[in-house]
C-alpha cells in the first residue's frame, strides 16, 4: 500500500527511500516492530555510502503508527556515539502518548473516519497483546496516581492551544485507578510506545522534526504536544497543519 508513496517521495524530493518491512501486531507483538526499524535504520546508517546516500543527510519518517516508530527510533539514537547523527525526523499524524484518551482532538474526532477514537485504542491494545473493557481506558482508569503526578507537565489539554478548543471540549473527571488495568498496560508508557513520554534529557537531544497534523484526526493533539515539548528544548520544529485534513490523508 505503500510502494507508490515512496516512489513518489524518491522523485520529488530526488533522494533514497527505504522502506522497512518490519513485522506486525498481534502475531509479533510490541516491541518487535520497534527493534526491525532501530535494526535496519542502524544498517543503513553504517551502509548508506553503500547506496551513494550522504550519512549525513539521512532521515527517519513514518505516517500513524509508523509515525510513532519513527519517532522512538529517533529517540533511541541520541545517545549513540559510534554512528552518524540523523539529520531530521518527519512524524506525519503520529501516536504519540496513551495516558490521555480525551484530549480535546479525541473528545471533537471520535466518530470521523477513518481512525474512529474506538479503533485507536483497539488497534493500541492489539499491538501489546492486551484486551480489557475499553471504557475503562477513555475513563483513564490505566493512569496511576504516580505517572498522573509525572506526566502531566507533557500531556494536559491546558498545553493545547485555544484555537483547537473551538468546536467544543469539556474537561474530563478524574476516575480513581484500577491497579490491576495499571500493572497490564504497564508497557504502554514505555516511550517507545509512546514517545511523548520520553525524559526531558532524550527530547533535548533530537534532531530537527517535521510534525503534519491533520484537524479532523484524534491524534491531532499528540502531535501538538509533541510539537510544544520539542521547541521547548529549543529544537527546531517545521509545523503543518491541514485544515481539511483528516487521519490517513497521505
Amino acid at each position: 500500500s505503500y510502494e507508490r508513496i515512496c516512489r513518489y517521495i524518491a522523485r520529488k524530493s530526488d533522494s533514497v527511500v527505504v522502506s522497512v518491512g518490519y513485522r506486525l501486531a498481534p502475531e509479533h507483538p510490541f516491541p518487535a516492530q520497534f527493534e526491525d526499524c532501530l535494526t535496519a535504520t542502524i544498517h543503513f546508517l553504517r551502509t548508506a555510502q553503500d547506496h551513494g546516500v550522504d550519512p549525513s543527510r539521512i532521515v527517519v519518517c513514518g505516517d500513524s503508527s509508523g509515525g510513532t516508530l519513527t519517532a522512538a527510533v529517533a529517540q533511541a539514537l541520541v545517545n549513540r556515539r559510534d554512528l552518524p547523527k540523523l539529520r531530521a525526523q518527519i512524524l506525519i499524524y503520529p501516536f504519540l502518548q496513551c495516558m490521555d484518551f480525551n484530549l480535546p482532538s479525541y473528545q471533537q474526532n471520535e466518530k470521523v473516519p477513518i481512525l474512529l477514537k474506538e479503533r485507536t485504542l483497539v488497534l493500541g491494545l492489539k499491538y501489546v497483546n492486551e484486551d480489557f473493557c475499553l471504557e475503562e481506558l477513555f475513563k483513564g482508569c490505566h493512569v496511576s496516581e504516580d505517572q498522573r503526578l509525572k506526566y502531566q507537565k507533557w500531556v494536559s489539554p491546558d498545553y493545547i492551544p485555544l484555537e483547537f478548543k473551538t468546536r467544543g471540549f469539556k474537561p474530563s473527571p478524574i476516575y480513581p485507578p484500577s491497579k490491576q488495568i495499571c500493572e497490564v498496560v504497564k508497557s504502554m508508557f514505555d516511550p517507545v510506545f509512546s514517545p511523548l513520554l520520553a525524559e526531558d534529557s532524550v527530547i533535548a537531544r533530537l534532531p530537527e522534526t517535521f510534525i503534519l497534523t491533520c484537524e479532523f484526526d484524534v491524534l491531532r493533539d499528540d502531535g501538538l504536544l509533541y510539537k510544544k515539548r520539542l521547541e521547548d528544548h529549543g529544537i527546531k520544529v517545521t509545523w503543518c497543519h491541514l485544515q481539511e485534513g483528516f487521519h490517513g490523508t497521505v
